[in-house]
């Protein structure tokens, strides 16, 4: 991607671009501040056939499962509340064989990140899964799910998993600037993993911002500018989850979905207002206000509470002076050649 290109477009715009049915998707926010508008207009728009990673179904794994957008589930957790006389869109489906799932630990899933990220095929991860169902149980992913390999060095057995390059991550992130530099700051989890290891990555966020004030703390960019194909300012966008700096988990809306999610015809209805009821995230915060008041939302706000700045400056950042000479000869170019073509030591 160009790292210069204005990558800024509406959430909608973002989907139908760059997400098509049956891709492997990833959703890279782990267990707080998900991307919930985008899995939003991902159900507008009724992709399906997913593949669909993600280390912490929260609200985002039921919601698309809710919509019929996933035939495949990677996770290492779902919340299903209820268990399995109440578990919600995820156990339904899988009682009803519409939804296949492998199920690893946190630390193999992430294993599986890492590798694609860094340009693995695969990785060494730790033998003591072998003694779990987790190990023991495959479902559409069969032998493939961990492998035994001998160690060329020593002979001994060790396992590995696959790694995973999807074709899209989808995550929700404090700022960006309209390149797509990404700045996350909180609870990291995967999240820079699973945007990395991907091929294509959609970037919601609360606000986007000048590229001067990404260069200020370049220590929250997680994910550069010329990775990202698409920017989408969405403030509120992570609702009813929590972002960081900016608002907290609406508990109450929360518990709504959650209710409701236990019973087919209940997770129906609220998906019809709440998710295919609404045009985009601004419909979505009006009826919200409409229907508990704006004063529900403005509780949520999160109180300032900012880090200590950071000096970044530096005596200059470059070389060269401004005057185009090399600060410790006070030569330019031209004269340093010049100099080493007399001495024999230019080559060209």
């Amino acid at each position: 991607m160009n790292n210069n290109a204005n990558k800024v477009m509406s959430a909608n715009e973002a989907v139908r671009r760059f997400i098509h049915d049956g891709d492997e998707l990833i959703i890279g926010n782990y267990t707080v501040g998900t991307c919930t508008e985008l899995i939003f207009e991902i159900c507008r728009q009724q992709k399906k056939g997913f593949t669909l990673y993600s280390q912490s179904g929260i609200l985002d794994v039921d919601v698309l499962v809710n919509a019929g957008c996933v035939d495949r589930l990677v996770t290492t957790y779902v919340m299903r509340s209820g268990g399995k006389k109440g578990g919600g869109a995820v156990e339904r489906a899988l009682q009803a064989g519409t939804l296949e799932m492998e199920d690893y630990t946190n630390f193999n899933y992430n294993a599986r990140l890492v590798a694609g990220m860094h340009g693995l095929t695969f990785i060494q991860v730790l033998e003591g899964v072998m003694a779990t169902d987790l190990f023991r149980k495959r479902s559409f992913m069969g032998e493939d799910k961990y492998r035994v390999i001998k160690c060329p060095y020593t002979g001994r057995d060790l396992l590995t998993v696959p790694a995973v390059t999807p074709d899209v991550c989808i995550v929700h992130v404090q700022r960006a600037d309209k390149h797509g530099n990404a700045q996350y700051w909180g609870a990291l989890g995967s999240v820079a993993a699973a945007a990395l290891c991907s091929k294509k990555i959609i970037v919601s966020c609360e606000e986007i911002v000048e590229h001067d004030v990404i260069r200020q703390s370049p220590h929250f960019t997680i994910i550069p500018a010329f990775r990202v194909n698409a920017v989408v300012e969405v403030p509120w966008g992570a609702h009813p989850t929590e972002v960081l700096g900016h608002y907290n988990r609406d508990h109450f809306f929360y518990g709504m979905f959650t209710t409701a999610n236990t019973r087919e015809e209940t997770a129906k209805a609220w998906m019809d207002e709440w998710v295919f009821g609404c045009s985009d995230r601004e419909a979505y915060i009006d009826r919200y206000a409409a229907r508990f008041g704006i004063g529900m939302l403005d509780k949520l706000r999160a109180k300032a509470f900012y880090s200590a700045p950071a000096n970044y400056g530096a005596a200059f950042t470059s070389a060269w002076d401004e005057n185009g000479k090399e600060r410790s000869m006070g030569l330019s170019l031209a004269q340093i050649e010049q100099r080493l073509a007399e001495k024999g030591m230019l080559y060209e």
